[in-house]
């Protein structure tokens, strides 16, 4: 995707329906700032190039390589947060596996039995449960609310 030389002032939003572009070309903008969350899911982004005044996002350490030539600092070879020693590793919750969201990003996925907050709960959501007693209550109440409006209904 080649934005280079568009007198982009800041990213463009429609940027994020991107998120499969493998190369992507900023060089050449005026931009001022490159906010780490313009390129959240971008997993698949193997080279960028941005103004050189501008870090790459993520930092240096989210790039398995970072060259400043010419007009463009290139960020090549997005690195997988996840894959690294085991005391800097992302501290997921339990139950829980790392997984990269884009440059320096990552996201906690619930492991297939887990859900909810932290993926603390175990199982699937209890539907049956949750629509008997809502249908039980919804009934209840438009019984009751007939009972006692029905007198002051109109006969013909």
């Amino acid at each position: 995707l080649d934005l280079s030389n568009c007198s982009l002032h800041d990213v463009p939003p429609e940027l994020a329906e991107a998120t499969t572009a493998i190369v992507l070309d900023l060089s050449e903008n005026p931009l001022t700032t490159l906010p780490n969350k313009s390129f959240l899911g971008f997993t698949y982004l193997q080279l960028l190039a941005v103004p050189p005044a501008l870090e790459c996002p993520g930092g240096s350490d989210a790039w398995q390589e970072v060259t400043v030539s010419g007009s463009s600092r290139l960020c090549h070879g997005q690195r997988n947060p996840c894959n690294v020693s085991a005391e800097l590793a992302w501290p997921c919750p339990e139950n829980s596996v790392c997984a990269p969201d884009g440059p320096g990003l990552v996201q906690c996925l619930c492991d297939s039995t887990f859900h909810g907050y932290k993926c603390l709960r175990e199982g699937t959501f209890p539907v049956l449960l949750f629509s008997g007693i809502l249908g039980t209550a919804t009934v209840s109440l438009s019984l009751l609310l007939w009972g006692t409006q029905r007198r002051k209904a109109k006969t013909p």
